[in-house]
């Protein structure tokens, strides 16, 4: 379990005052699949809130526990039924190419060979974000938008 100063605990605490709960626990109480979705919530924000249906306070502090203690996450804040968690997210996110810039997109494309009996050609290319790969395998651009005939005559 993480263990956070007063300060820290604060600053998190008015953070996720404006958060609406993303894990809502049932009747069925803490499953499996509802500990699955609070650590994948957590690696993507790093600070949820939990709803605990149920009136039963202790069950529900044993609850609190129960998931900080399993994700190794520090609890916030609880109050109500509401269960407030921290983790810093991981940062195993998928970093794009340097090379690729706004809006570019990189693309493989095979092609036959024109007999079919030699290997394909393989080449990697960069697509605007108004391009697109064909079936033939070539680029092929957006047409520009066509003017109205009522703005042009207008003029």
């Amino acid at each position: 379990m993480i263990k956070l100063t007063p300060a820290e605990r604060a600053a998190l605490r008015a953070e996720a005052h404006g958060l609406n709960p993303v894990v809502m626990i049932g009747e069925a109480g803490l499953t499996e699949a509802v500990m699955k979705e609070i650590s994948s919530s957590l690696d993507a924000h790093g600070l949820i809130k939990v709803r605990v249906f149920g009136d039963d306070r202790e069950a529900r502090i044993a609850i609190y526990e129960q998931v900080c203690e399993e994700l190794e996450a520090a609890p916030v804040q609880h109050i109500g039924k509401l269960l407030v968690l921290y983790r810093p997210k991981k940062e195993a996110e998928k970093e794009r190419s340097t090379k690729a810039g706004k809006g570019m997109r990189e693309v493989t494309i095979v092609k036959p060979s024109p007999s079919g009996t030699k290997k394909p050609t393989v080449t990697k290319v960069l697509l605007k974000g108004n391009e697109r790969v064909t079936q033939g395998g070539n680029i092929k651009r957006a047409k520009p938008r066509q003017a109205s005939t009522k703005k042009t005559a207008l003029k």
